[in-house]
């Protein structure tokens, strides 16, 4: 028998909770007593400044103005993250347990909030919002989250140093937003979650100091990559750095023949023994895989557009990432889904037809034009919504055959390979050398309008259902009207009577940083 046995004492829920209530507010008179020199001015103006939201939703529009893609993410997952744990603390949290605030008689008068609120203490819902964003932000991306964390934890603590709170009441928020972050992730996967893109590992010239290199870059592209020029992206002044040996070229499509450049260039990079670099949005790749295939050369991709997409798959988002591939003749091989009229002629007016991304036929090609039209004068993300508008309000669907069976469709949609969903939308391509199309189709009918809409809010691509969606080598496309458009990688063009879309496996080679995998 232990010598301590019936000697043991077991605390009672009772006098747990007086423990507990006794140092919570033996914590808060100590922060109410001491003198925090600074925080007077700071803290309070800090604590209103964070009521519903305002002072996060600032910090998230200044990371998406003046960040890069992942601070956009970042600021994305931080927002989804406050909104979730606002919601758990205002709707279940607070009404679950009712506490009184704190009297204020130990709290200095001139730290005290002009208006005092009345809800239940706790939780602290300002501490969950604060960690929920700043939790979210660094799950998406380390370097932001450190960068807002010291701003979190100061509204956390200034809602004890206003005396509006317990300490406990604070660790409670914070430990709910916390959660709430984790909850978002789990419900949409951050970038360094998903596994890295399977792929076959392609033979390409390792560059060390990017001699051998050619870039031709749309300077028309919207890129967003800070230390450029007003006439070159930022991405290319920084490849500039990194690859001095790397030689560049400018193109306004505007004034400049693109595809003439990317074919004297790859032409040059073939007799070299060299590689392709191509600049700009998945229009300019598009142009660019078309020039390096044709001779044989790799491709280099720099994401200095408005939509990276196909960067993004290779897991290439700065140009320390295409250094580090350049260098190292790091490369994979990767499909190219490609469409023709079986005729003879090939599908895209200017001599294309392949697609590194998507190829789409229905509503979307108006949607590109219309967006693409007012780009420039109000923004991207506006014109998209403009451009969304129109299309439901005056697109009508393409009655055309799908491999002999006639159709009424809104939307067809066939991804290079396949796009795998994270909640309602998909997030990346899994493997770029599937061999096969992502096709997806909304089809007229009954609420066809009310469909098109679910589908262009939650996704075409992650709006699955066994009819509508299939995994397929060759599609048939025939009986298409007269007049009606496809789009492809960003681009619109007229389409034939005729549509044959295929895969051409592992046709491209691309250099892609292997650190990701």
């Amino acid at each position: 028998m232990s010598p301590l046995r019936g000697t043991e004492r077991r605390l009672s829920p009772r006098t747990l909770r007086g423990l507990y209530s006794a140092w919570d507010r033996a914590a808060f008179h100590l922060v109410a007593g001491r003198h925090w020199p600074g925080a007077e001015r700071v803290l309070p103006r800090l604590s209103r400044s964070a009521n519903h939201g305002r002072l996060w939703f600032a910090v998230a529009a200044g990371l998406g103005a003046t960040g890069g893609t992942r601070a956009r993410r970042a600021a994305l997952r931080g927002t989804a993250s406050l909104a979730l744990a606002s919601l758990a603390v205002n709707t279940l949290a607070k009404r679950s347990v009712r506490r009184e605030r704190p009297l204020l008689d130990a709290v200095p008068l001139v730290r005290r909030l002009h208006r005092q609120p009345f809800t239940s203490s706790f939780p602290s819902g300002h501490s969950a919002s604060a960690a929920a964003f700043a939790a979210g932000v660094a799950l998406e991306s380390r370097g932001w989250g450190l960068a807002v964390a010291p701003l979190a934890a100061s509204v956390a603590f200034s809602r004890v140093y206003t005396g509006v709170h317990y300490p406990s009441d604070v660790l409670a928020g914070m430990t709910l937003g916390v959660g709430a972050a984790f909850a978002v992730r789990g419900l949409a996967p951050s970038r360094s979650q998903l596994p890295a893109p399977a792929r076959p590992v392609a033979e390409a010239p390792a560059l060390p100091d990017g001699t051998g290199l050619t870039v031709v870059a749309n300077s028309t592209s919207g890129a967003d990559g800070a230390g450029g020029t007003e006439d070159e992206p930022g991405v290319l002044t920084a490849l500039r750095g990194a690859l001095p040996g790397a030689g560049t070229v400018l193109c306004d499509p505007g004034t400049d023949d693109l595809a003439e450049a990317l074919d004297t260039a790859a032409r040059e990079a073939a007799a070299a023994g060299g590689a392709l670099g191509v600049c700009g949005g998945d229009g300019t790749v598009n142009a660019g895989a078309r020039a390096a295939v044709r001779h044989g050369v790799p491709l280099a991709v720099l994401p200095g557009g408005t939509r990276n997409h196909f960067a993004a798959d290779l897991g290439i988002e700065t140009a320390d990432d295409v250094r580090h591939a350049v260098t190292a003749g790091q490369a994979v091989a990767v499909d190219l889904g490609r469409f023709t009229d079986p005729a003879g002629a090939e599908g895209a007016a200017d001599g294309g037809g392949v697609f590194v991304n998507t190829f789409s036929l229905g509503s979307y090609p108006e949607l590109v034009r219309v967006r693409e039209r007012w780009a420039d004068r109000i923004g991207s993300g506006p014109a998209v919504l403009l451009a969304a508008w129109h299309v439901l309000r005056n697109a009508r669907p393409v009655e055309a055959g799908l491999a002999g069976h006639p159709r009424t469709l809104w939307l067809l949609f066939a991804g290079n390979c396949g796009y795998r969903g994270v909640g309602l939308a998909p997030v990346r391509r899994h493997d770029l050398a599937d061999g096969l199309l992502d096709v997806r189709v909304v089809r007229g009918g009954h609420w066809a309008r009310t469909r098109l809409l679910w589908s262009a809010l939650g996704g075409v691509l992650g709006h699955r259902h066994r009819r509508n969606a299939a995994m397929l080598r060759r599609l048939l496309i025939t009986g298409i009207p007269r007049g009606a458009s496809l789009a492809y990688d960003g681009e619109v063009a007229p389409a034939p009577e005729r549509l044959l879309l295929t895969k051409e496996h592992e046709a491209l080679t691309v250099y892609r940083p292997m650190q990701s995998e």
